[in-house]
């Protein structure tokens, strides 16, 4: 794994690739004479495929990136749509036709306060995000939507990473105490529902003590930490 600083050039390719947080292609003479550059401190890490390339860097300042998923909170009512806080520099704008099935006459009524699960359609640094509730290729909401109920657990963007990692220990180990429900932000925002809030306030603090800008328990401390909970 590789650290770079700000401005260092990335020696990322791929037919397909996709750039994610922390990382900027810009262009001197012309698309054939584009490089690759980092816009943050942190480690270079890439897909299995070397497909999508980012910087991975433990901070809870969330910088939009195409077609990552983000848990946001309606702040505001705009016309047709909504302006939701995601954490970002700037609030995002979320159409009210992004949802699945929805048209003019029907389409979801979200007030100030509620909660979204979205994926980021529009990520530019001159221009607000913009998000959508449905998968871009099926317009299936695929648990994308509005989150009923329920807690917003705030971590490290790096901890919203591990929890998205199959490989990961937390979500599995705390799966087979009890069922629940959760939406992992990219944005460093995790929403979790269970059927007892003091199965809420378990998963909650078990993040919170997992987050390497927290207690950065292991496997081992939290099955510990996990038996002083009343669950």
């Amino acid at each position: 794994m590789t650290t770079v600083v700000p401005g260092e050039k990335i020696d990322a390719q791929h037919v397909n690739l996709k750039l994610g947080p922390g990382l900027q292609q810009i262009s001197s003479n012309g698309p054939s004479q584009s490089k690759i550059i980092s816009t943050r401190a942190g480690a270079v890490n890439h897909s299995a495929n070397g497909s999508r390339w980012w910087i991975e860097s433990n901070s809870r300042r969330y910088v939009p990136a195409l077609q990552e998923s983000v848990v946001g909170a309606i702040v505001q009512r705009q016309g047709e749509g909504y302006r939701v806080d995601i954490g970002s520099a700037h609030s995002a704008t979320l159409d009210g036709l992004a949802f699945e099935s929805a048209t003019k006459r029907n389409k979801p009524n979200l007030k100030v306060g509620c909660l979204v699960y979205a994926r980021v359609s529009l990520a530019h640094k001159d221009m607000d995000p913009e998000l959508e509730c449905f998968d871009a290729q099926t317009h299936k909401s695929e648990g994308f939507g509005e989150l009923k109920g329920g807690f917003v657990v705030k971590c490290s963007l790096k901890m919203c990473r591990d929890l998205l990692d199959p490989k990961h220990f937390l979500l599995p180990l705390l799966g087979s105490r009890f069922p629940f429900e959760t939406a992992v932000g990219m944005n460093g925002r995790v929403w979790i529902n269970a059927k007892q809030p003091g199965q809420v306030i378990a998963i909650a603090r078990c993040i919170e003590a997992a987050d390497p800008d927290g207690g950065g328990m292991e496997l081992k401390a939290i099955k510990v930490f996990l038996d002083t909970l009343d669950i």
